[in-house]
Parts: structure tokens; sequence; C-alpha cells
């Protein structure tokens, strides 16, 4: 499979976003782009190969960081109801997280790659036609937020960012023990 180069809204039909909003895409692109590179040219097995002492492999990489901008757009719109009550959280609920970090009998890296983009598609969108980034939703309860925090539109998306890019270093990492390809030098 190959990727292309990274453009401002990332291949997506977005509509036009100016300023600061073009600022927030153009950077969430060019880290979705760093993402998605480091699975060219691989087969599904491949993507889905663990080739570290971590549990993380390619495929599972992009699904969780569709799920994590997924999650944290409908929070955007809905609040904190949109991510779910981490505090009561079953071992059902637990291993449906843990196998968003895999790929999974079935899945393969073209859909998991569709998967990806469709919802990137729906960010550029949502964030484009967002009346206030300093609009601001209560955080869900959960062990790792402050205690009635809130976050502005904003912060989501500098936190989807962080979370994209941070991923996309994994994913480097993942890809050079692999076959040693590199996403940069």
């Amino acid at each position: 499979m190959t990727v292309d180069k990274p453009t401002t809204q990332d291949a997506t039909q977005a509509p036009a976003a100016t300023g600061e909003r073009a600022d927030l895409l153009e950077m969430l692109g060019k880290q979705r782009h760093f993402l998605r590179f480091t699975t060219r040219d691989l087969t599904d097995e491949q993507a889905g190969r663990r080739t570290t002492a971590s549990e993380l492999c390619l495929g599972g990489l992009i699904k969780h960081v569709t799920e994590v901008e997924r999650r944290w757009t409908a929070f955007l719109l809905e609040g904190p109801s949109a991510m779910g009550d981490f505090t009561a959280m079953t071992e059902a609920d637990l291993a449906r997280w843990a196998d968003g970090f895999r790929m999974l009998p079935g899945e393969t890296l073209a859909g998991v790659l569709a998967e990806y983009e469709e919802v990137a598609r729906h960010t550029d969108e949502l964030v484009a036609a967002l009346p206030d980034l300093g609009a601001t939703q209560p955080l869900p309860k959960a062990p790792w937020f402050e205690a009635g925090a809130q976050w502005s539109a904003r912060r989501v998306l500098m936190h989807i960012v962080a979370e994209t890019a941070q991923h996309a270093g994994h994913a480097d990492i993942i890809r050079e023990s692999l076959d040693g390809a590199k996403s940069m030098g």
C-alpha cells in the first residue's frame, strides 16, 4: 500500500478552514501522514506483527488513534457522556480496549486505514464548522483527569495532535524493528 505525501488537509475533502483552524488541521494532517506512512508497502500480517517488547503493532496503533480521534470529536459535540465511564470499566470493557491496540482476525490494513481516513475527514469537517474553539465541556470522570476540569475545543484538538504525534513516533520504532524502514532519515 502506498501512502501519498502529506497535504494541508491530509487528503480529506473538508471545508476550507482559515487562521487558527487551518493551522491546527495542518499540524494534525502532517502527524496523520507520518503515522500512515509507517504502513507503506506492508501486508496485513506485517501490520499486525509485534516487533518490540511492547504489545503494540502498526495496525493496532492506527486503530487506537482512530478511536481516540473519534471519541474526542464526539466529546466536542456531546460532552463527557461520549467518552464513557472510566471509573466503572468491566473486564469486558478492558478486553475491548486491549483489542483496540492489535489487528484482530479478519481485520485488514486497508480497512483500518480506510476507517482512519473516514474519522479524519469527519474531524476536519467538524473543526472547520465549530462555532467557537474556546467553547468548553467538562471532562469525564477518570483517574487521570483533574476533578471538575474542563477542556476547550482548542485543547481537545491539541490533544488529538499530540496523541497522533506520540503514536507516529511509536509506529516509526515498530516499523524500523520490522524491516529497517524509517519515516525520516
